[in-house]
């Protein structure tokens, strides 16, 4: 909100007699922020090492006994007492802010030692939040938010007669639902007891503390959901790529747990209604067409329900940056669908296509209704259209389809002409990671391919040497030189997969259900030309068996 919006939301409650007449509004932090981040980054580089040189010193106090507890408590109090003046140098805020990060892990360790996972994420939840409660600063009191929220879906995924930690697709799902429950219950508190001048200060309290809690929940909703559609291709592999396959998890128990659907389902509807009763507009036939698209899609994705009803609740309370943070997730959810390896293709497909189909039907038939503001003479005429604008389209079609049919011309005359070649396949980890409609695949490449970097900065690839054998099993030799092959040797160019090289591909991919007929799979198949480019075609059995 600007400045000149809050002068006049306070001119106008004086006048209401909310607050007194002498009230002013608080001074604003008018420190630009690269200053504020070069002061906070000096102030870190200048805590860590002293709180590493503290560690090495205190180490035993900070481990067995009270001593977690003592210490924890004691740099908790230094840092608040710290936070909580007035006219604090930024330089010794910023210091104060490791010193209540040390004081929260030091009892943390304390506190999940001597308490079972649920009971220690618990008490850990109220401690941040009455820490909250006491600082002073609005963007702390955010990540502070985040926090209690992550500690309470933490406590609530645990298994509650053991107490232990159990992160199952199923718990989380209940845990990020409870969150949002609970974050709906504060914004309910907040406007029915603390919507008065009188308690200004704890619903400005509640206001951030709720936004970090609303950013967390949302971010564990997404999470839940799975990577989304292009987002794993685009970021790369490595630890990420196997990050993206945990995420997935949550997709797996959609069939066998319908209840979920449904809860998803009644809270988009909850949404709609919600948002309906509050904007009239939305209440025409057109919005209300993208409403019940919104729930159809709700069906199917089990956390976008909630994503929905927070969305509705922030743009109809005008939290445009939460609103916008909830349309995030709600894009992410709706991509993860490609990914939700629990329904075949074919049902996503047609889902995915009707929902298009009825989007682009509303949209036409809401242009229609909006013919007569369309003939009204705009305020700038529009440029006219360059004569060459048609025709450089029109190329740009033509040039697009020559390239791909160029490069489907390439692979067809690559399988017809190429020598059948057969690379065995190396353990993977795991060794058949079948995920519905792929199997991650592994060769033998020599070692030294991986300390050629220079190929995934350029366009040069390197190739790798292979002795053909009358069957046609290739051994990958060494990495190519440059000198002279064998009769009985051939190039085989390597291609990169997620920082490393491979032979063509790291991933086979086939028609659903049809995980078993590829499990045996022993050897990969192969097209090779002269200039050594291959193209993998199948995979054989461990006698070269088709399968």
């Amino acid at each position: 909100m600007s400045a000149d919006r809050i002068e006049r939301a306070l001119q106008a409650a004086i006048a209401e007699g909310t607050v007194p007449a002498a009230a002013r509004l608080p001074a604003q932090d008018s420190r630009p922020w690269p200053v504020v981040l070069l002061t906070g980054l000096g102030a870190w580089l200048a805590a860590v090492p002293l709180l590493g040189v503290a560690g090495l010193l205190f180490g035993d106090l900070l481990r067995r006994g009270g001593g977690p507890y003592i210490v924890g408590m004691l740099a908790l109090a230094a840092a608040i007492l710290v936070l909580r003046r007035r006219d604090l140098p930024l330089f010794v805020e910023q210091l104060a802010i490791p010193a209540l990060l040390v004081g929260a892990v030091e009892l943390g360790l304390g506190v999940f030692r001597d308490l079972h996972a649920q009971a220690g994420a618990a008490v850990m939840a109220l401690l941040v939040v009455a820490v909250a409660a006491i600082v002073a600063q609005a963007w702390l009191r955010v990540l502070l938010g985040a926090v209690a929220a992550t500690l309470i879906a933490i406590a609530c995924a645990s298994d509650p007669p053991s107490g232990a930690y159990v992160p199952t697709p199923t718990r989380f799902w209940l845990a990020w639902h409870v969150s949002l429950l609970l974050w709906l219950l504060v914004g309910v508190v907040q406007r029915h007891w603390f919507n008065d001048g009188a308690q200004a200060r704890r619903a400005a309290m509640l206001e951030s503390l709720s936004a970090g809690w609303l950013l967390a929940t949302l971010a564990g909703l997404a999470w839940w959901s799975g990577m989304t559609f292009l987002a794993g291709a685009s970021l790369g592999g490595g630890l990420f790529g196997e990050v993206s396959r945990e995420l997935g998890a949550g997709s797996s128990v959609v069939p066998e747990l319908p209840w979920l659907r449904a809860a998803s389902l009644i809270l988009a509807v909850g949404a709609a209604l919600w948002a309906g009763s509050r904007w009239p507009t939305l209440r025409r036939p057109p919005m209300a067409g993208v409403a019940a698209v919104l729930v159809a899609l709700a069906w199917f994705m089990p956390s976008l329900g909630a994503v929905l009803l927070a969305l509705a609740l922030c743009v109809t309370n005008s939290r445009w940056r939460l609103a916008a943070a909830a349309a995030l997730a709600a894009a992410w959810i709706v991509g993860s669908f490609y990914y939700a390896l629990a329904w075949p293709l074919s049902t996503k497909a047609l889902v995915l296509v009707a929902c298009g189909a009825v989007l682009g039907a509303l949209a036409w038939l809401a242009a229609r209704a909006d013919g007569d503001t369309q003939a009204l003479p705009l305020a700038t005429p529009l440029a006219p259209v360059h004569p060459w604008a048609n025709a450089g389209v029109a190329l740009s079609l033509l040039a697009v389809l020559v390239v791909a049919n160029v490069g489907i011309w390439q692979k067809e005359d690559l399988i017809a002409r190429g020598v059948p070649v057969y690379v065995e396949l190396a353990p993977a980890d795991p060794r058949s990671l079948m995920q519905g409609d792929y199997m991650r695949l592994n060769f033998r490449v020599p070692g030294n391919a991986q300390e050629s970097t220079a190929g995934l900065l350029t366009n040069r690839r390197p190739h790798v040497v292979a002795r053909r054998g009358a069957n046609g099993v290739a051994t990958l030799l060494r990495i190519d030189d440059g000198s002279a092959l064998a009769a009985d040797e051939m190039r085989i160019e390597l291609t990169p997969k997620n920082g490393r090289w491979t032979v063509v591909s790291d991933a086979w991919f086939f028609k659903e259900g049809e995980a078993e007929r590829w499990a045996d799979a022993k050897y990969g198949e192969f097209r090779v030309d002269a200039n050594g480019h291959a193209l993998l075609v199948g995979l054989r059995g461990k006698n070269l068996e088709a399968l």
